[in-house]
């Protein structure tokens, strides 16, 4: 599936400068991963954030929100933007500020992984 490569480009100049980002092929489209979690992405031509569940029906209701259901179920979490919503620089900043937020308060999953390796560890 294609992604718009301008809605791509838009998230990527709001994220610049930013050492904590990867990019990542998935869902069809491009995520914006912090720490190994996805923050933010575009499927198709909507951009897609990961936002605190307990916020979601509070963030839904603003212009251009509905729930990310691409699989047919909505993904508790997880939203779609379009049109109003992402159409200034300053609207798609606050939604990736929203998702980046959430992404900062989750635990460092290449730093977990390490410490749950085995590897490095003595033989018992």
């Amino acid at each position: 599936m294609a992604f718009d490569q301008k809605l791509a480009a838009r998230i990527r100049s709001v994220l610049e400068g930013r050492k904590d980002v990867v990019e990542k092929q998935m869902f069809g489209g491009v995520a914006f991963m912090m720490r190994g979690h996805m923050s933010c992405g575009v499927v198709g031509s909507s951009l897609m954030v990961r936002v605190d569940a307990a916020r979601e029906g509070e963030f839904s209701r603003d212009p251009g929100a509905r729930p990310m259901d691409f699989t047919g179920r909505p993904m508790p979490g997880f939203l779609f933007v379009d049109g109003p919503g992402i159409a200034s620089k300053a609207s798609l900043a606050r939604w990736i500020g929203r998702a980046t937020a959430y992404a900062e308060t989750k635990p460092d999953k290449a730093k977990a992984r390490a410490k749950s390796s085995p590897r490095g560890r003595g033989k018992r």
